[in-house]
């Protein structure tokens, strides 16, 4: 009896595969929604709504986006994951709701397996500033000087459990700095706090912290990015420090569908989207939106995504990091 019902489901089975593989062909054969699960303006938002336009062009079909903010991007990320799996929706993705959140709260969605990587479009890295006076000129010189008075130094980030605190309770622990951490409400509330010289430093967006920099209003000692940052010449990258090499802490922007979409759907966009990256045009307005542009497709997506969520939950469990404070 067993093998009859094999029998019998094979022919359904084959159907159903054949089924699938035309769709894919056929695919798209109507509008996409992007769904953006950030309000407009937002760094994501910005970045997904210029890839939005030559992906149209090189798939044939408008893509219309679609923003879904809340909790965090947790939101719209949950329609995503709960949507067909037929190329028709796409996930403006993004460190925060798909590794940061899910390490730190539980989420609707299991970022893990229901969703389909695409590719990622660039990373927004940090950098860790210190007012003008501030007795450390680099970060080795800040280094010591922290771990000669351990609890004595203020730290800002731009809320508990961002991927900004994330990344600085990475280097702290794999520098045993002992530091105090003050959250405020946002970017620029943390920067507006070291600059008033409330706080003594701060590891945050490039972004933001950039026109500071260039005032002198701000130093900055080092990024957080292996290579360094395109959008600071000159400023090294923390991981020259001794003992972290390994240290490459940024948050990705990239596109993700849900789980099961056939493989030539992903495969296509992932073509798209990396034609789209070769244009110049496009990749001056990403670098104008703040992001450092660099294309990772679909297997290169997966590897940095692993290695971030293992190194982001180490430093969560090292410096207990909760978001009830």
């Amino acid at each position: 009896m067993p093998g009859r019902r094999m029998l019998l489901a094979a022919p359904a089975l084959l159907f159903d595969l054949a089924a699938r593989r035309a769709a894919a062909q056929a695919w798209p054969s109507r509008p996409l929604r992007l769904v953006i699960p950030w309000p407009p303006g937002q760094a994501v938002d910005l970045a997904a709504r210029i890839l939005a336009q030559p992906l149209a062009e090189a798939l044939g079909q408008p893509v219309v986006t679609d923003n879904r903010a809340g909790a965090g991007g947790m939101i719209g990320t949950d329609l995503v994951a709960k949507s067909a799996p037929d190329g028709y929706t796409l996930l403006a993705a993004s460190t925060g709701p798909l590794v940061t959140a899910p390490l730190l709260q539980p989420t609707a969605y299991n970022p893990e397996q229901d969703f389909a990587n695409v590719s990622i479009i660039g990373v927004s890295g940090y950098v860790m500033v210190v007012r003008s006076d501030f007795p450390a000129a680099s970060a080795a010189e800040f280094v010591a000087l922290l771990r000669a008075s351990p609890g004595r130094y203020t730290y800002a980030s731009s809320g508990t459990g961002t991927a900004a605190q994330v990344s600085a309770a990475w280097l702290h622990a794999a520098m045993g700095l002992d530091v105090v951490h003050i959250p405020f409400a946002g970017t620029g509330a943390a920067l507006a706090s070291v600059v008033g010289g409330h706080v003594d430093y701060s590891i945050e967006s490039v972004a933001g912290a950039a026109t500071l920099i260039r005032a002198g209003q701000l130093r900055a000692l080092g990024t957080t990015l292996r290579g360094g940052s395109a959008l600071l010449p000159g400023i090294g990258p923390l991981a020259a420090l001794p003992g972290m090499a390994d240290y490459d802490a940024g948050a990705w922007t990239g596109f993700m569908l849900p789980a099961h979409t056939p493989g030539p759907v992903v495969e296509r966009l992932n073509g798209a989207i990396g034609a789209a990256m070769t244009l110049p045009e496009i990749r001056q307005r990403l670098v104008a939106a703040g992001l450092e542009v660099e294309f990772r497709n679909t297997s290169a997506m997966a590897t940095t995504i692993s290695r971030q969520r293992r190194a982001f939950a180490e430093a969560i469990r090292v410096a207990h990091i909760k978001l009830d404070g």
